[in-house]
């Protein structure tokens, strides 16, 4: 079974809806339908999506998760609903061009699949050095935290330079930040001062003083007093495109 096929079935079922009722919501044939949910024929994103929406799920809720992710974490075991019978009730008498069925929970904004994602995963946004959001990645949340801090206080910076190739950070990798409002001796942390954010690798010289260094086709350190720096957070991991 595919993916978006999988979801598809998984959210008429929870609606309660036959195949033939989302099959003329979604403009297609009830044999279509039936086959792509079997996994046996591919549907179109597109289509798919339009499909979904159709039925109630949200483009974008308050989770923060777009169909999308919910089709790329589809085959969460955890999140299998328990089949209901193929026939719905329908008015009788209805005329024949009025909608004879009803989404059951209105207040539902990404059903089964989002309960089950907002407990084990977290969308992480991707920042770039003015901290406008670019981009994001979905991590798992272990024992309520991600990388030990609250999943709603990291994230991800896209480097703005190339000023931390020696330390193996090229522009436009991306760092997860894990909050940290004091300086880490070794570490590589998200820092800013006289109006500047970056990276820097930190060493601590003494209780009032650290240098920040970089290193692009050179080794270099800057010398501040602690309290013209001010310190964001450690990069915990490097993630890069090929």
């Amino acid at each position: 079974m595919s993916r978006l096929g999988d979801l598809l079935r998984t959210e008429r079922m929870r609606r309660n809806m036959t195949l033939k009722q989302v099959a003329k919501l979604g403009g297609v044939s009830e044999g279509y339908l039936k086959d792509v949910e079997a996994g046996t024929r591919i549907i179109a994103d597109d289509q798919a999506r339009r499909i979904l929406k159709k039925m109630g799920l949200q483009e974008h809720n308050e989770a923060g998760f777009t169909l999308d992710d919910i089709a790329a974490t589809v085959d969460l075991q955890t999140a299998s609903p328990k089949p209901a019978p193929e026939a719905a009730p329908v008015r009788k008498h209805a005329p024949e061009t009025e909608k004879v069925y009803e989404t059951e929970d209105k207040s539902v904004s990404g059903g089964v699949w989002l309960d089950a994602l907002t407990s084990v995963l977290r969308r992480v946004p991707v920042y770039n050095v003015v901290m406008k959001e670019v981009d994001h990645h979905l991590l798992p949340i272990l024992d309520g935290r991600i990388e030990g801090a609250a999943p709603d206080k990291v994230f991800y910076l896209s480097a703005p330079d190339d000023s931390m190739r020696g330390f193996r950070i090229m522009r436009e990798d991306q760092c997860l930040i894990v909050p940290s409002n004091s300086p880490i001796d070794g570490t590589i942390m998200l820092v800013e001062y006289a109006g500047h954010r970056c990276l820097r690798k930190v060493k601590k010289l003494d209780a009032m003083n650290v240098l920040l260094q970089s290193y692009d086709r050179e080794y270099a350190g800057e010398t501040l007093a602690l309290p013209d720096v001010s310190f964001i957070g450690r990069a915990v991991r490097v993630e890069f495109s090929l």
